[in-house]
């Protein structure tokens, strides 16, 4: 029997919590839930490491985003993760923290631009913040292909 039926049928979280063997807390927590959301809130919507953002939704977030931060009323042409994230909510409606973002981002592609000069002494129209671009392929390993061993005092002793 799940917890739904057991909490329509009244029993105490204690005794719930002993035959599920889960914490009283977590019982606690799921009748909140479902007492808050209805039948339907105890069903797992899967982990929440999973994008909010379908791949229709995130390439209308990538029109967005090639329109310009000016076009959505920042002062300049900076995208920054805080920015972007205010988009997505203004937009679609979802809610992402600034980490959520910058996973989205590099998750579909996108990577950070660091400036190579102080903020003083860069010409701000040339800094695009979040920019999606490809990485050329980098040179192979810098390990030896054969055996070997890291110890001074016994080299290759395997």
């Amino acid at each position: 029997m799940e917890a739904a039926e057991r909490f329509r049928q009244g029993d105490e979280n204690l005794v719930i919590a002993h035959d599920l063997r889960v914490s009283v807390r977590s019982v606690q927590r799921w009748r909140r839930a479902w007492s808050q959301n209805g039948p339907g809130a105890l069903a797992s919507k899967g982990p929440a490491s999973l994008p909010l953002l379908s791949d229709e939704l995130f390439a209308v977030l990538e029109r967005e985003l090639a329109k310009g931060p000016v076009a959505h009323g920042w002062p300049d042409q900076t995208w920054t993760l805080s920015r972007i994230k205010t988009l997505i909510g203004r937009r679609f409606h979802k809610s992402y923290t600034v980490q959520g973002v910058a996973a989205l981002l590099k998750r579909h592609g996108w990577s950070c631009q660091v400036p190579a000069r102080r903020a003083i002494e860069r010409d701000e129209t040339a800094v695009a913040g979040w920019v999606k671009e490809t990485w050329p392929q980098v040179e192979g390993s810098w390990r030896r292909s054969g055996p070997g061993s890291s110890s001074r005092t016994r080299p290759d002793s395997r």
